[in-house]
């Protein structure tokens, strides 16, 4: 067997081929270390967190509250470490209403710096306002043995003490937080809620208009300006006040339900409806709106609208709209008993006094120290008495 004879190389072969090898040298040295790597992020500059401080604070000054808790939660983002950052957003939270949100920013902080007395304070301001009273005087307590001169941590505490019904360890409390911190906004505040619940109703709406001067966008301070103009029988200032709450915050029934009281008292029973109805739109699952909203209409002798209304917060049921609204037992709170009252009287006057009459036993069975009770009790079973004694006999 012979070999096949060799072809000659061809040179521009050659040429080409050391062409090629000089591109992929070129690209491997040069272009590839240019190229970021696939599949890994793209880091992007992030924004120094006290510049998202900063913005917070000036949205606060502004009253701009659920901007300024945005800006806060972006500096969190930014520095998830940082305990303070925490507090402020949970200061912000309580004022703008919010103390669910604000109890776990606290916790959130004291998680990163359990030493941290503003943490303790945050947490025992939010725990008052969900009315866990011991937590948070056991809160308030550690804040102080951690910073004694805190006028914020006093003027929290003499909250507490006064929703404990410690009036003359409230006033000290207050007075010592204006004496350490005159300028702030919660010492006002304080200041004003503990005079409100002496009953000293002038001192204590100079001290929330001081406190409003701070800063005007607080719904809280014009809800408690308005108990404090009500207390003091100005009733027009009162409804501006819980106007403005209510502009301030628009998903809180409070203001309206006020307003409505207001209205019920001067007799404007129209007006009183027409708020009574807002506080149910805003709430409707409660059953003391609802109950609210009848009782005006049974003032209004619109019976049958009535009826529709105390029977949710009586016996609860389900709203139109589906909401499902649990009934309110019987208590000696006096929302409950007027509730209760005027339900009992609605069936009585519209003569379905085989459900009013057990409603009236029960009032003078449980509640029988109550004298409103006892006597609005009493009318309801003598209507009924009366629309038997009506009946003719079939024979």
């Amino acid at each position: 067997m012979t070999k096949k004879p060799r072809k000659r190389s061809n040179p521009w072969r050659i040429i080409i081929l050391v062409a090629v090898i000089a591109a992929v040298i070129y690209f491997n040295q040069t272009v590839v270390p240019d190229i970021e790597p696939p599949f890994i992020p793209t880091v992007t500059a992030t924004e120094n967190p006290e510049t998202y401080i900063n913005r917070a604070e000036e949205l606060f000054e502004e009253g701009k509250l659920s901007q300024s808790m945005g800006a806060y939660r972006e500096a969190i983002l930014a520095n998830p470490e940082d305990s303070s950052l925490y507090v402020a957003l949970a200061r912000v939270q309580i004022l703008a209403g919010q103390p669910e949100a604000a109890l776990e920013n606290a916790e959130l902080a004291l998680l990163r710096s359990p030493d941290n007395p503003l943490g303790h304070v945050m947490k025992a301001w939010a725990l008052d306002f969900l009315g866990d009273l011991i937590s948070a005087e056991e809160s308030i307590e550690r804040a102080l043995s951690l910073a004694d001169k805190n006028p914020l941590a006093h003027a929290v505490y003499a909250e507490i003490l006064i929703d404990n019904q410690d009036y003359e360890a409230a006033s000290a409390e207050s007075l010592r937080a204006m004496e350490l911190g005159p300028n702030l906004l919660e010492t006002h505040r304080a200041r004003g809620y503990v005079l409100y619940w002496t009953g000293n109703f002038s001192e204590a709406i100079r001290e929330y208009q001081s406190a409003l001067n701070i800063n005007n966008a607080i719904p809280n301070l014009h809800l408690m300006l308005g108990y404090c103009f009500f207390a003091n029988q100005e009733n027009d200032k009162a409804v501006t006040s819980f106007s403005q709450a209510n502009a301030l915050n628009p998903s809180d029934p409070l203001p309206d339900y006020e307003i409505s009281r207001i209205y019920l008292l001067d007799g404007v029973y129209n007006k009183a409806i027409q708020y009574g109805s807002l506080a149910v739109r805003d709430a409707p699952s409660d059953p003391l709106m609802q109950g609210n909203l009848g009782v005006l209409y049974f003032r209004n002798r619109e019976y049958d609208q009535a009826l529709n209304y105390l029977t949710l917060a009586v016996r609860g049921g389900t709203t139109d709209t589906g909401d499902i609204v649990e009934g309110v037992p019987l208590s000696y709170k006096l929302r409950v008993i007027e509730i209760f009252s005027s339900y009992g009287l609605t069936l009585a006057r519209m003569n379905k006094c085989e459900e009013a009459v057990p409603v009236f036993q029960t009032m003078l069975s449980q509640v029988s120290e109550n004298d409103i009770a006892v006597i609005n009790a009493n009318e309801g079973l003598s209507i009924c008495t009366e629309n038997l004694s009506e009946i003719t006999p079939t024979p």
